[in-house]
């Protein structure tokens, strides 16, 4: 009974690291008011994750103890919609607007994940796919909060400093899509490892 911390933080870096909501947000708010200014709104978007990923560990965790087919279908349905977003990824175009006078401080950070999809899905797949059934609900749950911080304390800060000068210097380049595709076959490769390579001894 344990999670699958090793496995778990190359699947962690390839979404925490891969385009979705929040590293858009976090892209554009760079690109708009420097890393300096963005930190307060960085450090609410990795916290933000905090207040989704600990009710979902005891709540998951405690009904997958009493209702095992709910890990299961848990487990495919998170994988499915990680596909679904590669392919979203894929055909995604980077972008940078403009924006206003002030950048937008920790509150309005702390709500971007619990108001993500891919935030819901990549934290389900967590619990899902990376932890052996009968794992105590605390174990787990740290486990993945402390997997999920230190990814996001590296990663966060990349996308608000460095994804700016990404997007502007690839953006409406051929280049561009084929960065978009090297992400999302990333994605892929992470879930069809885990499901495939790692499923049976940690997911199932």
């Amino acid at each position: 009974m344990s999670v699958a911390v090793g496995s778990f933080l190359i699947f962690a870096v390839s979404q925490v690291g891969t385009p979705g909501p929040a590293n858009m947000a976090l892209l554009a708010t760079g690109a708009r008011y420097g890393l300096r200014a963005a930190v307060p709104f960085v450090a609410g978007v990795a916290l933000g994750k905090q207040l989704v990923i600990w009710p979902i560990g005891f709540g998951l965790m405690t009904l997958a103890q009493t209702v095992p087919l709910v890990f299961v279908a848990l487990k495919w349905a998170s994988a499915g919609y990680i596909l679904w977003l590669a392919w979203r990824i894929a055909n995604m175009r980077l972008q940078v607007g403009s924006g206003a006078a002030q950048a937008p401080g920790f509150a309005a950070g702390l709500i971007v994940h619990p108001l993500n999809p891919k935030a819901w899905a990549m934290i389900t797949a967590g619990f899902t796919q990376f932890t052996q059934p009968g794992t105590p609900a605390l174990q787990a749950t740290v486990a993945i909060a402390i997997c999920f911080l230190v990814t996001q304390a590296v990663l966060h800060p990349v996308w608000a400093w460095g994804g700016e000068r990404i997007a502007r210097s690839v953006s409406g380049t051929p280049a561009e899509r084929y960065l978009m595709w090297m992400l999302a076959a990333l994605t892929v490769a992470s879930v069809i490892y885990v499901l495939f390579s790692g499923g049976s001894s940690h997911g199932t």
